[in-house]
């Protein structure tokens, strides 16, 4: 079955409210809800995919972003205000003047190297924001908390696949950072009754399947863009941080997920806690990893041009191998991916860079 028809027919038994609308655009609504969604840090990467596919699901959005790594470009649907997590006043104000359903929540640092350095940053930004934010939809009785977390959370692998079962041990301020966000979920699930659903993932990867968002990020932290932008300035280089790994090529090896499958299955999560489930969390993947080689061999096949590559040392924070198992989530959510190829991907992240 169609995979938007999917969604649409969750969408429909989970939630009564809902009337349908004429339409035959991509770009144009699905059906009509009552529902409103605050989108925090909706003009980044992932948040304005979610965004958009909210709105082709009927959904009222307001995108709440402060636009340090973010741009309003990527804001295309629903409502945009430009706001500080860190403004408590301005938090309240949002939730004040508007009738908000569900939150999500994507506006996180997440460049695990900079949080070595930088851990003060990450710590107020990832985890006393998400508190602001937690404190004040309590405060209006709003329920429903869709969490975008890290893989990182989980630090070396002591097996592969990683399941929700594996133990903690992050080993950046960024994996810290976002491990103390969901314990402090919990906490708030127990004392406030707002249910959440965190999701776990590595690399977000690939770009719009119908070219309308574009890549608007200033600084790039992922392999495949970072590589993909590198062509686009002949002079500039790629660093490959650690060729020394116990890996087939010596290169790190991660799972890479596409950013339209990670907003199909954050919908249907919330829709999962609409119909009033429990609290939850889920690792997201596509269930095979790509070595740092293999994917620069891959770009280089698809663009036809050669990347200029720089071999550097490991990079702290990093780990050898990680690969998610999402058989939770496709047994609970009904969740699968559309673009898991790595072809895919990067032809849908070129695409968006130009």
């Amino acid at each position: 079955m169609n995979k938007k028809i999917q969604i649409f027919f969750r969408i429909f038994i989970a939630v009564p409210f809902l009337v349908f609308s004429q339409t035959s655009q991509t770009n144009e609504p699905v059906i009509t809800s009552t529902k409103t969604v605050l989108v925090v840090g909706g003009a980044g990467f992932i948040g304005s995919h979610v965004n958009k596919l909210l709105y082709q699901n009927g959904y009222e959005t307001i995108v709440f972003d402060n636009l340090s790594r973010g741009n309003k470009d990527a804001v295309k649907y629903g409502k945009f205000i430009e706001g500080d997590l860190g403004d408590i006043q301005a938090l309240k104000q949002v939730f004040e003047n508007n009738n908000i359903d569900v939150v999500m929540h994507f506006a996180a640092f997440t460049d695990v190297g900079d949080s070595c350095l930088n851990p003060g940053a990450y710590y107020i930004n990832n985890v006393a924001n998400s508190v602001n934010l937690l404190q004040v939809m309590a405060q209006h009785s709003v329920k429903i908390f869709i969490f975008s977390s890290t893989a990182a959370i989980f630090g070396p692998p002591e097996e592969i696949p990683i399941t929700e079962n594996h133990p903690y041990h992050p080993i950046s301020p960024y994996g810290r950072s976002k491990l103390m966000v969901e314990q402090i979920l919990a906490d708030f699930d127990i004392a406030h009754g707002i249910k959440y659903c965190s999701f776990r993932y590595f690399n977000a990867a690939g770009g719009d399947p119908d070219n309308i968002l574009k890549n608007y990020k200033s600084k790039e932290n992922n392999l495949i863009p970072l590589a993909l932008r590198s062509l686009q300035e002949p002079q500039k280089c790629i660093t490959i941080f650690g060729t020394d790994y116990s890996t087939p090529d010596g290169t790190g090896i991660r799972d890479y997920i596409h950013v339209y499958d990670l907003a199909s299955a954050h919908i249907l999560a919330m829709e999962k806690l609409l119909g009033g489930s429990t609290s939850s969390s889920y690792n997201l993947g596509n269930g095979k990893g790509y070595s740092v080689l293999e994917v620069i061999k891959a770009i280089e096949k698809i663009t036809g041009q050669q990347i200029n590559l720089i071999y550097g040392e490991r990079r702290q924070g990093d780990v050898p191998y990680i690969l998610a198992s999402s058989e939770k989530a496709k047994n609970e959510l009904g969740w699968e991916p559309q673009y898991s190829s790595l072809e895919t991907m990067i032809e849908h992240a070129w695409k968006a860079l130009n």
